[in-house]
């Protein structure tokens, strides 16, 4: 399979493959049967990624024996809910009767949580495979085994760690993208950047414009970089029990609570959210004097360029606490941010004023 990068995802038993390709879906139906993972295959997606997607992976798993089946969701944050899950696995339910069935996730991060977490649950659990179709999907959501789906109290709350059985990104698949949806996945390799990698996120000040209009080695680069990352750090805390896997969460204690507030993805995307909570945090970095005006400045900056918000709209203050305070970081009561020190480093910070939290919330809330 040639031109197919291959990064490991090491977890003992649990380790898996993250394959990276460009126009190469015909290598896909070949890794699953090498992998023994099933003969028969019930694909969740939207209407609008089946148009785009479906016969290519029919065609593929045809070609390896795979049959398959087609499950649809809706094409939104709605498809996280509790009855969207109970109808997926009613529906793999009825297929599975003398078959070894595997779910394959084809779409973007919404597809894939729900995806994982139906595989997790039915039957205690059957194998799936993440085929993310949206940047933020392939540098983020689709690696790490994190599958949950929404209540009405907040985002992700009930939810498990499944591990997929592989990871199968085309890079070709993000030029199907809308301009939005391009910019939500760029917020998720920017906070790869602070947390990790100053040259990463040094990449994407020089080569922005690049990544926006499309251009492949661009697209190639921040992908497997960031795969690269998440897989490292998947590797050394998968349950996020060392503290390590939790600097991944930069930007999402409050993200999370604005894409709450604004009733899931009406107002914002994923990457919205994030990019207007990696602003707050790096804030209240600033005002603890954990970092400097530079480091905040360098990170406000290439979030406008690249035209994500940085202001919270749509969103009341009134909305935004409420839900953060359910939020899955507290521990034992007290909250717990990831704050920049600055570029390419992090800290842990818990029992954050809430004075302080509100404060720069309501700074960041356009009248």
């Amino acid at each position: 399979m040639k031109n197919l990068k291959k990064i490991t995802v090491n977890l003992k038993e649990r380790s898996y493959g993250i394959y990276i390709a460009n126009n190469q879906f015909n290598c896909l139906g070949r890794l699953l049967k090498e992998s023994n993972i099933g003969n028969h295959a019930v694909i969740i997606s939207n209407s609008k990624i089946k148009k785009l997607y479906n016969e290519k992976i029919v065609k593929t798993l045809s070609k390896s024996s795979i049959k398959n089946d087609f499950i649809e969701v809706p094409d939104s944050e709605k498809a996280k809910s509790v009855s969207c899950l109970s109808k997926v696995i009613s529906k793999i339910a009825r297929i599975d009767v003398r078959k070894r069935i595997f779910v394959i996730a084809l779409g973007g991060g919404v597809i894939g949580d729900l995806s994982g977490f139906a595989a997790a649950v039915y039957k205690r659990g059957i194998p799936y495979v993440q085929v993310p179709t949206s940047l933020l999907a392939q540098v983020d959501s689709s690696i790490g085994g994190k599958v949950a789906v929404d209540l009405q109290y907040g985002k992700n709350l009930l939810g498990a760690f499944y591990q997929p059985r592989l990871v199968f990104s085309d890079v070709s698949t993000v030029s199907s993208l809308n301009l939005r949806q391009l910019k939500t996945g760029l917020a998720e390799v920017i906070k790869y950047g602070v947390i990790t990698d100053s040259q990463l996120f040094r990449f994407i000040e020089l080569n922005y414009h690049k990544i926006l209009e499309l251009d492949k080695e661009a697209l190639s680069h921040i992908i497997i970089q960031s795969s690269r990352i998440k897989a490292r750090v998947v590797s050394q805390d998968e349950r996020e029990t060392k503290g390590i896997r939790t600097i991944l969460n930069f930007g999402h204690t409050i993200g999370h609570a604005i894409e709450t507030a604004s009733d899931y993805g009406k107002s914002y995307t994923h990457g919205e959210a994030i990019a207007i909570g990696m602003i707050c945090a790096s804030e209240i970095a600033c005002r603890l004097k954990i970092c400097n005006q530079k480091t905040l400045c360098r990170i406000e900056s290439i979030i406008s360029m690249i035209g994500l918000p940085i202001h919270i709209k749509n969103a009341p203050l009134e909305k935004i606490m409420p839900a953060y305070l359910h939020d899955k970081k507290f521990i034992s009561g007290k909250n717990r941010f990831v704050l920049p020190v600055n570029i390419g480093k992090v800290i842990i910070r818990e029992g954050i004023s809430e004075r302080l939290i509100k404060n720069v919330i309501s700074q960041r809330i356009k009248k």
